[in-house]
């Protein structure tokens, strides 16, 4: 059976964030939060117990390992029961981590050629993947099309993914010029992850909008875990006084979601890549109490479940 282990659960920056003086960071450092701390979002899976893959590669993930006994050394002086990593995007909040994972450890990342390309041609400190020959093997996937994952030595796990398109924008720190050689569709995209038994679960950190087709999708999954970044979509503003919206960083807001979700009904609900700003951190805040009476769930770093 196919083991799905959230190792973080927050948006960039983690909750506290360490440069945020916001109400809700602040009274984490103060003792008097009604909530936890969360690194940031990382999710890992496995099928045999063995071999683990990693979607996305947080910013946070030599902590997380150390918190995670599955993934440490088993056999060897140098080894790690980390397989490989599917990568979503090119964001740094969700491709730091490889930098970690450098210490000429066989690696498969599976990645879109856009992203790929951003990463291996554009940013030489990604070389540090590719030292010694067969440390990092990269494989391309396309959108829509079922992907096998295969450890380093090429034996199938039994599980399955397929990556859907959900956006257009690539970081901002990839050039206009770059970004206009690169596959727009490929900039941001969710998951649907099926276990060999059949049970399958979607991963959608980043959703800047919804329609029919992929809510059709999304409730034919047995989990979904879905984009909790924001609750309203001038959070930010407001609390910074200025900025961008939600929906212009690629995120719909819970509020929406509860509303354009409640007909999803089948799988099991779990926000995740929660803001440090987002209030439904709060456990004694109305709007943590609206997720959980419309029958969702609010992640948090350590949970895991089995499909």
């Amino acid at each position: 059976m196919m083991q799905v282990k959230i190792l973080g659960s927050a948006a960039g920056g983690a909750f506290p964030q360490w440069n945020c003086d916001c109400a809700n960071c602040r009274a984490v450092r103060a003792g008097t939060f009604h909530g936890k701390p969360r690194t940031q979002t990382q999710v890992a899976i496995t099928e045999d117990g063995r071999s683990w893959f990693l979607l996305g590669a947080s910013p946070d993930l030599r902590t997380q390992i150390e918190f995670t006994p599955e993934l440490h050394p088993r056999e060897g002086l140098r080894q790690s029961p980390i397989a490989g990593v599917v990568l979503g995007n090119a964001d740094v909040d969700h491709v730091l981590g490889l930098l970690l994972l450098r210490e000429l450890q066989p690696l498969r990342i599976y990645a879109t050629a856009s992203v790929r390309s951003i990463l291996v041609k554009d940013n030489s400190m990604f070389g540090m993947l590719q030292r010694v020959a067969n440390q990092a093997k990269w494989i391309d996937f396309g959108l829509e099309l079922p992907f096998p994952l295969l450890n380093s030595r090429d034996e199938d796990s039994g599980m399955r993914c397929s990556a859907l398109s959900l956006g257009t924008h690539y970081p901002a720190y990839v050039t206009a010029e770059r970004q206009s050689q690169l596959a727009l569709g490929e900039a941001s995209l969710g998951f649907i992850v099926t276990a060999p038994s059949g049970p399958r679960f979607a991963y959608m950190p980043a959703v800047p909008h919804l329609d029919d087709r992929l809510l059709d999708q999304l409730d034919a999954c047995d989990v979904l875990l879905f984009d909790g970044t924001f609750w309203s979509d001038d959070e930010l503003i407001r609390v910074q006084g200025g900025g961008q919206t939600a929906q212009q960083m690629g995120h719909i807001p819970v509020e929406k979601t509860l509303v354009r979700l409640a007909g999803v009904r089948h799988p099991r609900k779990i926000f995740l890549h929660i803001n440090n700003t987002n209030p439904m951190l709060d456990e004694a805040s109305p709007e943590h109490r609206a997720v959980r009476d419309a029958g969702w769930e609010i992640a948090e770093d350590g949970w895991q479940f089995t499909l």
